[in-house]
């Protein structure tokens, strides 16, 4: 007998229909002899509305408050579904997440999973029952509040219940039929990726790529559980996220001809560009620019620094960061200016970062030849580049994100015969 955790996100459970739907899937994996551990989102958009209502009541709400207030719409989704699932015959608990023994740190609204407890879960599990979870939240170890995960925070916790009962697999359940070659509601064409490693999801989760959370493949990765990103609309066979060695011995057994070259494409319209002018080109500057982003909880992605001018001894310095992050970004140079004596900031929120990503980039040559000349052919001008081994990123345009995106995916081969079936989902 295995164990699967099985996570269900927003699209999966919108309506009465769907929650009936998945609750039959539930029990028909029970029935085919399996353990089964089920971690539920909230319902469609709900977690955005209650945002909405939150914002209409007040401006700035208390992060306390708004944990309480957000954390309601997965506790809907898994009674509504036990009920499903009870009348299918079948015995269910529902458990929020601090009852199935998620212990977080204290940060409302991004709070990290600390430690995992599930005494109440294994007991479910040894009574025959199917423990359902509430996603995205926990309870803070000193303060013994709630909290919340952040976006993706479902997706972390079905991972690190996985972790904690030592599951089998992890299995996604999404809006389409697993990991793709690029997003298919921008490229229709795009191909189903079978087998993918923790390092390349890794890299693609943190470039844009919105089917697993960046957070998740992390805890994953960590903890080695094997995750499988499938649709809960269809019965289809979906990826794979594994370790090099798993997607080795894929390839060993035949289950694919051999790992490819590129995974994937990937762009994200939520960074924005900013240029700290007229920094002083000696060292310990650049330090200091980013000793005050640090400080102020500001994650930077790409960095460029322009040549130092002769004539004045001063530099720029561009960086990329999350839009949402750039108003805060700004308060904390601002305050350094001081101590950095730089002359002004200029910020560029029109700019969309595309990324190639492929763990067969470290041994074979020519492919940054190709991800530029099929820009250039394209017509995308390019305004900053950022590599690792196995990733080539660019800012450009965000006018140009899509035709950057198409003309890349053609130009690696990653077009399949047909179109992608994306089955449900609003993308909000």
């Amino acid at each position: 007998m295995s164990l699967i955790v099985q996570k269900y996100g927003g699209s999966s459970v919108a309506d009465a229909t769907s929650i009936k739907r998945v609750a039959r899937r539930i029990v028909d994996t029970k029935k085919a002899g399996h353990q089964v551990v089920v971690v539920v989102s909230a319902m469609g958009d709900s977690t955005d509305e209650l945002m909405d209502l939150a914002q209409q009541v007040s401006p700035l709400p208390p992060a306390r408050e708004l944990d309480m207030l957000l954390t309601a719409g997965e506790r809907i989704s898994m009674a509504l579904l036990a009920m499903a699932i009870s009348d299918l015959g079948a015995v269910s608990r529902s458990y929020t997440g601090s009852q199935a023994g998620l212990i977080t740190d204290s940060a409302h609204g991004a709070a990290r999973i600390i430690d995992v407890t599930p005494g109440r879960i294994t007991d479910a599990l040894d009574k025959g029952a199917i423990p359902i979870v509430a996603g995205f939240q926990g309870v803070a170890q000193d303060t013994k509040d709630i909290t919340t995960l952040g976006r993706g925070g479902s997706d972390t916790t079905a991972v690190a219940l996985a972790a904690a009962l030592n599951a089998d697999a992890c299995e996604i359940y999404t809006d389409v039929d697993g990991v793709f070659t690029t997003d298919p509601r921008v490229v229709s064409r795009a191909s189903k990726v079978d087998y993918i490693t923790y390092e390349e999801m890794l890299e693609l989760a943190a470039v844009g790529a919105k089917v697993l959370h960046l957070r998740c493949v992390e805890y994953a990765r960590r903890f080695g559980v094997p995750i499988h990103v499938r649709s809960s609309f269809s019965q289809a066979e979906g990826t794979w996220v594994l370790s090099p060695e798993g997607v080795q011995a894929a390839v060993a057994e035949g289950k694919i001809m051999e790992q490819p070259i590129i995974s994937g494409v990937a762009a994200d319209l939520k960074d924005a560009k900013v240029t700290v002018v007229g920094v002083p080109d000696r060292p310990g500057e650049a330090a200091g620019i980013f000793r005050a982003l640090a400080d102020a909880q500001i994650n930077v992605d790409m960095i460029v620094q322009n040549i130092s001018s002769t004539a004045t001894g001063r530099t720029d310095v561009t960086f990329t960061c999350p839009q949402d992050s750039v108003h805060k970004a700004m308060a904390a140079l601002n305050d350094a200016q001081g101590s950095i004596d730089f002359e002004s900031l200029i910020v560029d929120d029109q700019v969309a970062k595309i990324s190639l990503v492929g763990a067969g980039m470290r041994s074979h040559p020519g492919v940054s030849a190709d991800f530029f000349t099929s820009l250039a052919d394209a017509g995308v001008n390019v305004e900053m580049i950022a590599t690792s081994e196995i990733r080539i990123s660019i800012v450009t345009r965000a006018e140009s994100a899509q035709t950057a995106v198409q003309a890349i995916h053609t130009a690696f081969g990653l077009d399949a015969d047909g179109e992608a079936v994306v089955y449900a989902g609003t993308g909000r």
